[in-house]
């Protein structure tokens, strides 16, 4: 089933998010596809407070390469950034597959770093900015 939601401004993150948690149903590996400056970090963080992450907490694991949260439930949620994975070892060497197989919500930028690693069952978004700095997220599952 394809999958759209638009988010006209900054304004409805929040609501896109949480349209956004309603529409994965139970996915939880989440890889985030968009060009620098689209808003993975800020469609993360509009997640992330969906979810009842305190916000001064969230920021992108650009140098970490996963950041840990807890959600309002107890839950982990994990932000990885694969910028800076320039091998998929790289990866592999942070336990990757452990943080995958956890169960727990993993939302991935730059995801298309490490593609081959990737299980079947991950939902790709793709994030489109728009000519009037809309964006839309666009999903298969």
């Amino acid at each position: 089933m394809k999958h759209r939601i638009v988010i006209p401004s900054l304004q409805d993150i929040d609501t896109a998010a949480e349209a956004f948690l309603d529409e994965i149903d139970g996915h939880r590996i989440i890889a985030l596809y968009a060009p620098m400056g689209a808003g993975k970090t800020t469609f993360t963080t509009a997640v992330c407070r969906r979810l009842g992450v305190r916000e001064d907490a969230v920021s992108s694991p650009t140098f970490a390469i996963v950041n840990e949260y807890r959600t309002a439930a107890g839950e982990p949620l994990y932000h990885f950034d694969f910028y800076r994975i320039s091998k998929p070892q790289e990866a592999l060497d942070i336990g990757l597959y452990e943080y995958l197989d956890s169960g727990a919500l993993c939302m991935m930028e730059w995801a298309e770093n490490i593609a081959d690693l990737l299980p079947d069952e991950t939902i790709v978004v793709t994030i489109t900015v728009l000519p009037d700095e809309s964006r839309v997220l666009t999903w298969e599952d």
